[in-house]
């Protein structure tokens, strides 16, 4: 295995606006079995029939931080935690291998989930946390990966290649940063942040490929494996809307005018399952993120470079910001975290099943664009 070498810092000095989020903007517009628990826990009763009575309120309506709410970053998985349980997982399944595929910054390990039954599959890459402090996507898929372990998925694994890289940014998920966090809003044992140790965003990186972290994805995952299919799994601001409520969520395909017409498909098909699981629920309701073309953005950058069709995904609210428009009270945790568990359920049925080659994409000429507290989201 190569493991990406160490460059000099490439710091970035002015941030940039997040891929994930236009409300980061200050405008208008073994392991520690109690707290994983706790964040298990909190979505189990997310998932009780108490809260499905009312799902409006579950996600698209609250709660917004607001200085009100409590958000609480010691319920969340450390990455301690998060390397315990999928060893701990990787002993239990004997369809899954575990591959350290690099390092962070400051010298973490950056694990690659893998389910690779048949090289002739196709494959999809579910990848999460390149930012820091966008945690719950995280959450599920440490739920998704276990569920692969119990047999809930049936068959699919016979028919699809699945592989999972959590947390690929773990200092900012960590607060191990070389920049200070002292204006960031969240309580508890940590800080999390947008960026990695060296204050570079990571999801600006995929063209120079400076930092290691986003070598090590390039490198070793992007480079190594015949992917098909990526989603990007992310957390916006907490208010954005689209027809006249806020959205749990939103997502676009790749908008580079450089991408190959089949890739640009793939991911509009790809979304159209999302969409379709998701829009359902009662409890979800999606928009359409506003992106620009960048592509050194992955959603953008990855589907030119390497012919796979990707789709971003925006979770509503992070887990922790400098911005009270940004953070979400943690009330809606379960809800977003079933939102993770169910888009990746969905796509690995779908690709597994071939019922993603016919799925509709008529739906992309109506969804709204999301919007920023009435302001466009870029």
């Amino acid at each position: 295995m190569t493991r990406p070498s160490h460059s000099a810092p490439h710091r970035t000095t002015s941030p940039a606006a997040p891929e994930a989020s236009p409300a980061a903007a200050p405008h208008p517009g073994r392991r520690r079995t109690g707290r994983l628990a706790a964040v298990v826990l909190t979505a189990g009763l997310a998932l009780g029939s108490g809260l499905a009575a009312q799902p409006a309120l579950a996600v698209g309506e609250g709660p917004n931080y607001g200085g009100h709410e409590t958000v609480n970053t010691s319920i969340l998985t450390t990455y301690d935690e998060l390397v315990a349980e999928l060893q701990t997982q990787d002993a239990r399944q004997e369809a899954m291998e575990l591959e350290v595929i690099g390092q962070t910054v400051k010298g973490r390990d950056i694990h690659l989930v893998k389910y690779l039954s048949d090289p002739e599959n196709p494959t999809i890459l579910y990848l999460t946390q390149q930012h820091g402090n966008e945690q719950l996507t995280t959450e599920g898929a440490l739920s998704f990966i276990r569920s692969l372990g119990t047999g809930k998925m049936g068959g699919v694994l016979e028919d699809v290649n699945i592989l999972v890289l959590p947390m690929l940014n773990a200092d900012g998920a960590m607060g191990d940063v070389d920049f200070p966090l002292d204006d960031y809003i969240a309580s508890g044992e940590r800080h999390l942040t947008r960026y990695n140790a060296n204050e570079v965003d990571l999801n600006r990186d995929h063209v120079t490929k400076v930092e290691p972290e986003t070598r090590a994805l390039h490198e070793n995952v992007l480079q190594a494996y015949d992917i098909d299919y990526m989603i990007d799994l992310h957390h916006q601001g907490s208010r954005s809307q689209a027809d006249g409520e806020l959205v749990s969520g939103s997502i676009l395909y790749p908008t580079t005018p450089n991408v190959d017409a089949d890739v640009l498909e793939g991911s509009q098909r790809l979304g159209s399952v999302v969409y379709g699981a998701i829009e359902p629920t009662g409890w979800g309701h999606l928009g359409r993120y506003v992106g620009g073309t960048n592509e050194d953005i992955g959603r953008n950058g990855i589907a030119v470079e390497y012919g796979i069709s990707t789709l971003l995904f925006e979770m509503r609210g992070m887990a922790d910001h400098e911005n009270e428009g940004s953070v979400l009270g943690q009330k809606s945790n379960g809800y977003l975290i079933r939102q993770t568990v169910t888009t990746l359920e969905a796509t690995a049925r779908a690709i597994a099943d071939g019922s993603v080659d016919t799925a509709d994409t008529s739906f992309w000429e109506t969804l709204t664009p999301q919007s920023w507290a009435g302001w466009p989201a870029e």
